[in-house]
C-alpha cells in the first residue's frame, strides 16, 4: 500500500482483521468497497481467494493483478470470460519497472 501511494495511486485495503492500514480504512469485505475498482491486486492463496471469486470478478474491474504465490487459475479463467485483464506478476516490482 505504502509503495502505491508513493507513485500515486490510491489504494483501498480489504482486510476483516483491520479497521485501518497506514491511515486509510480497511474495509471487512469486497463488497463493502464503495466506488469503481480499477485495478484488483491479490495477495491471498488459491485457497483462500476460491471462496472470493465472484466477489472480485463481479467489482468489475478493468485489471487483476494476481500476486506471486496468489496464483489461481480460477480466478483467472473466470475473470477472462468477464472480460477482465489478468496480469500475473509482483505489483512491487511492476510499480518500480513502469508496467503498473
Amino acid at each position: 500500500m505504502q509503495m502505491l501511494g508513493e507513485y500515486g495511486h490510491r489504494a483501498v485495503p480489504v482486510n476483516p482483521a483491520f479497521k485501518e492500514i497506514l491511515g486509510a480504512k480497511c474495509y471487512p469485505s469486497i463488497v463493502d468497497v464503495p466506488g469503481k475498482i480499477d485495478t484488483a491486486t491479490v495477495y491471498l492463496g488459491k485457497a483462500r481467494s476460491d471462496p472470493l471469486i465472484d466477489e472480485i470478478v463481479n467489482l468489475q474491474p478493468r485489471r487483476i493483478i494476481i500476486n506471486p504465490g496468489a496464483e489461481n487459475e480460477n480466478l483467472a479463467a473466470k475473470a477472462r470470460e468477464r472480460g477482465i485483464e489478468v496480469v500475473e506478476g509482483c505489483t512491487l516490482v511492476m510499480l518500480r519497472t513502469g508496467q503498473f
